[in-house]
């Protein structure tokens, strides 16, 4: 018999309580035990789930509950911190993204991991997107042919971050799906931005991402759009996939347009382009909850003890790229080479 995992969630402001809802839905799991420093926050959670024991500090927490495994969703400046103290306490860590402030703090967080043998995951919740992963099926079975560039939107009004700016709040999905779908980790960045709202917390930006491969992909983040858009092209040299998360059923679109360049001629006037304009196809993609599935993910890793999709050095690699969005911003727009 299956000893049933012990798990606790830190944090129930604006996403911890989707975490609260998702772990009670596996059988091999108990969630019994949140902490929040907003005394208000935890009773609100305790009119929903009234068995709950609630504590407004990790110390009591973990000095009193007997947790197997702890869920993070705190403001990522407090990241490093708690994660640090999760993991030397010996329980697993499930961190939301992005997994810390800076690169360092999480090769550390990782290598404590490791030292402990312990499961250390990062929610990068789109990775386990039944849309995101039929899209990188599409793109392996060799579809779309060799991908040429990505470019992706994620724009809305708000939500305004008093510690982060809007590339760490907004970009860190969209860097982990295009190296998922890519395949190849960026080498360089630049990013240019502006601070509209809040005087040094830019709140749109544009970021573009180098591959080795001479591949590239562009990213516009936005808290100042009137328009909520989370929407992703893939242009491939046979064909292009449009894949909009906002559409309830039909997400991905694939479309049988390309354009073909003829063998090179002396004469310019003999030299044209060949535009072609195929179907449209809609595949079927049976849609599921990604933090479910994501959750879902969390406890196989720490029962099987395998490694996370998501894991630490992923997450870690989108902590570099955004530190280099950062620096770029600074250098208003310079190219920044990831340092490996």
């Amino acid at each position: 018999m299956k000893k049933t995992l012990k798990v606790g969630v830190v944090g129930c402001g604006y996403w911890g309580p989707n975490l609260v809802r998702n772990f009670p839905a596996f059988p091999e799991c108990h969630l019994a035990d949140i902490c929040d420093t907003s005394k208000p926050r935890l009773l609100y959670m305790k009119t929903l789930y009234p068995d709950l024991n609630t504590y407004t500090s990790l110390d009591e927490m973990l000095t009193t509950a007997h947790m197997d495994a702890v869920v993070i969703a705190t403001p990522v400046n407090q990241h490093y911190k708690l994660a640090k103290q999760c993991l030397l306490a010996g329980k697993h860590v499930l961190l939301e993204k992005p997994m810390a402030a800076t690169s360092a703090h999480c090769a550390e967080l990782s290598a404590i991991a490791q030292a402990q043998k312990l499961t250390l995951m990062v929610g990068h919740t789109f990775l386990y997107s039944p849309n995101v992963r039929k899209i990188k099926e599409i793109i392996d079975a060799g579809e779309i042919g060799e991908i040429l560039y990505i470019s992706s939107r994620r724009l809305n009004l708000g939500l305004f971050q008093r510690d982060i700016n809007v590339v760490w709040d907004l970009a860190p999905h969209d860097i982990a799906i295009i190296q998922f779908l890519m395949d190849e980790l960026p080498t360089a960045v630049n990013c240019q931005g502006n601070s509209n709202v809040t005087p040094g917390i830019e709140d749109i930006c544009n970021t573009t991402l180098s591959f080795a491969s001479g591949r590239f992909a562009t990213i516009q983040s936005s808290w100042l759009d009137p328009r909520k858009t989370r929407e992703m092209t893939i242009v491939g040299t046979k064909k292009m996939i449009v894949y909009d998360d906002l559409e309830t059923m039909h997400k991905i679109r694939i479309y049988d347009h390309r354009v073909e360049r003829p063998p090179s001629h002396d004469a310019f006037t003999a030299f044209h382009y060949s535009y072609y304009y195929g179907d449209i196809h809609v595949p079927y993609v049976k849609q599921e909850e990604p933090l479910k599935l994501e959750c879902r993910h969390f406890v196989d890793c720490i029962e099987n003890q395998t490694t996370p999709i998501s894991s630490a050095e992923q997450g870690g690699g989108v902590v570099k790229i955004l530190e280099a969005a950062s620096e770029s911003l600074r250098q208003h727009g310079a190219r920044v080479v990831i340092v490996e």
